[in-house]
């Protein structure tokens, strides 16, 4: 019988050990938090065994893989059975964005830190309803003020969108031509966005941890965290 050491998972049963946290997992985590909370294991162990395990999956034919979003890891469903999954989930209770809001999150995600005037200009609507939605959803976080007449909040968006849009980073946002016919698909005349108007490339900085609070409270609720 193997010895189960109060430190950490013997070697053999690791890649289990990680399979059945991740299972049980409502987000996405971190090797190197997933190697902390196992005793210490580190970083690079964690990431070798996590590999294999997504090999595992891959190999196996199974309706779950293994995948790495905001940074971090979660079993997902294949996206070739994912029109079974969803006709399953249809008249579940889930996170729904109107095109209206999605322009609005559009506009944070490719020129963030960006203001409400600033939506606004772009988007020739006032935004403020969708950022208040996009805040209670904690798509987006406060990022500071900007140092300008007013000093109007700064919005970008949140590790929570990263989840929810199923990607590792900022680097992988679409094209806005992209998010234009993704807009189409939802009945939506061709937006223009981003017409006339110089679009900044997302930058790669560093998504807050989980926890973490902007820096500028919003009034009239919690602040919402990065990971949050």
């Amino acid at each position: 019988m193997t010895e189960i050491s109060e430190d950490r998972p013997p070697v053999e049963l690791l890649e289990s050990t990680l399979e059945a946290i991740i299972f049980a997992s409502a987000e996405p985590i971190r090797p190197a938090d997933l190697g902390t909370a196992l005793g210490g294991i580190p970083e690079e162990e964690v990431a070798s065994a996590l590999e294999q395990l997504a090999a595992r999956y891959a190999e196996s034919g199974s309706g779950l893989i293994l995948e790495q979003v905001a940074g971090g890891y979660r079993l997902a469903t294949r996206s070739n059975i994912g029109a079974w999954v969803r006709m399953y989930f249809r008249n579940q209770n889930r996170t729904r964005l109107t095109p209206a809001t999605l322009e609005v999150l559009a506009i944070v995600a490719y020129r963030q830190p960006v203001t409400a005037p600033e939506i606004q200009s772009i988007r020739g609507k006032d935004p403020t309803y969708g950022l208040k939605v996009l805040l209670e959803k904690r798509m987006l976080r406060i990022m500071g003020r900007k140092k300008v007449v007013g000093n109007p909040l700064l919005y970008g968006t949140s590790r929570q969108f990263l989840v929810h849009f199923g990607l590792n980073s900022l680097k992988d946002l679409p094209s806005i031509e992209e998010f234009d016919a993704f807009l189409d698909t939802l009945g939506q005349a061709q937006p223009v966005l981003f017409e006339g108007a110089e679009v900044a490339e997302p930058q790669a900085e560093p998504v807050p941890e989980a926890g973490e609070v902007a820096s500028i409270p919003e009034p009239s609720r919690d602040t919402p965290g990065g990971g949050n």
